[in-house]
């Protein structure tokens, strides 16, 4: 059975990568499309699990060549995601989530139109600006941009199937999970998973 493409977006501080990380942990038919950029890689995390670092070169190169399912200029860095590779990920059978911003997700959608759209929220700015400075990564003057970018970020949230607010993490990671769950009963899901059973209780 093929899987679905799940597209993810949400302001940063809002919670997306550590909610993803929980659902990832969770169900082991979701994965999680590596994204190619150009940022440079932050304490703790690993190249080819986290993102895939490349510079700048590498990378307008693979655009190019064709190389990207979407490709996105996002606080003076480059964002890409291979197609190929997660089209692999879906014909094995898993649900692939793309975490992308709503530029993304546009091209995305362009393509693959029946990609599966989730927008989170937080609960208000004061708890955003708070989960920001938390981080202790990022100075006044970004943490101020970042807010800023935020705003215009969640002015996109209607053009997403979902919405999750992360209010309470383990609320919000149990509805994004339902999500995945009720995608998996659809018809046509159901259809090309027990295609023998159906037919054999249908005659």
């Amino acid at each position: 059975m093929t899987g679905s493409l799940f597209i993810i977006s949400a302001p940063s501080g809002a919670g997306k990568t550590s909610l993803v990380n929980k659902l990832t942990d969770k169900d082991p038919l979701i994965d999680v499309s590596v994204s190619t950029t150009t940022r440079a890689q932050r304490p703790g995390e690993e190249d080819g699990i986290n993102y895939h670092f490349v510079d700048v070169a590498t990378f307008e190169q693979q655009v190019t060549q064709g190389d990207f399912l979407e490709h996105a200029q996002v606080f003076d860095h480059y964002y890409g995601t291979s197609k190929s590779a997660v089209e692999s990920q879906l014909a094995n059978g898993k649900d692939v989530i793309l975490e992308i911003d709503w530029q993304g997700a546009r091209q995305v959608r362009d393509l693959m139109p029946d990609a599966i759209s989730i927008f989170i929220l937080p609960p208000s700015l004061p708890e955003l600006e708070k989960r920001l400075k938390n981080r202790q990564t990022d100075s006044d003057d970004i943490i101020a941009r970042r807010m800023q970018d935020a705003v215009n970020e969640m002015r996109h949230y209607d053009e997403f199937d979902y919405l999750v607010i992360n209010n309470n993490f383990d609320i919000a990671l149990g509805e994004l999970h339902h999500i995945f769950l009720a995608n998996r009963q659809r018809r046509a899901h159901q259809f090309e998973q027990h295609r023998a059973l159906i037919q054999a209780l249908t005659k």
